[in-house]
C-alpha cells in the first residue's frame, strides 16, 4: 500500500489519553490485539458503521511511515486492506493532525488539518 497517512477515530476520553502522549487502544483494539486505523477513503464508512450513535468524536491523522514495521495492511470489511498498528501504543509524536470530527457538505468526514 502506498498510503502514508491513516486515521484513528477517538472518543473525547480517548483523545485526552492520546494528548497525554500515547493511546493504548479502544476496547475493540485491545480485544483484537492491534489498533484499528482507516485510510482517508475508508474513514467515512468506518465512522458510519462503528460510531453511528457516538457523540463528541475526534479524528487523528497518523503518519504511517513513523510507525514503521508496526503497521500491517490486512483484509477486512468488503475485502479492503486496512492499516492495523501492532505492538502499540499509538504515540502522539506520530500524529500529524487531529481535531473534532466534522462532516463536509457531502456528508463525508472532514480530514483534520495541521496547525
Amino acid at each position: 500500500m502506498s498510503d502514508t497517512i491513516a486515521y484513528k477515530v477517538l472518543t473525547a476520553a480517548q483523545m485526552a489519553e492520546l494528548e497525554g502522549g500515547s493511546f493504548a487502544g479502544a476496547p475493540i483494539d485491545l480485544a483484537d490485539g492491534y489498533i484499528h486505523l482507516s485510510t482517508a477513503a475508508q474513514l467515512t464508512e468506518t465512522v458510519d458503521k462503528h460510531f453511528a450513535e457516538a457523540v463528541d468524536l475526534h479524528v487523528a491523522a497518523v503518519d504511517l511511515e513513523a510507525l514503521g514495521d508496526g503497521v500491517k495492511w490486512e483484509e477486512s470489511r468488503g475485502g479492503q486492506l486496512f492499516p492495523h498498528l501492532y505492538g502499540g501504543p499509538l504515540l502522539l509524536e506520530t500524529v500529524i493532525a487531529y481535531g473534532p470530527l466534522s462532516r463536509n457538505d457531502d456528508g463525508s468526514v472532514a480530514l483534520p488539518v495541521a496547525g
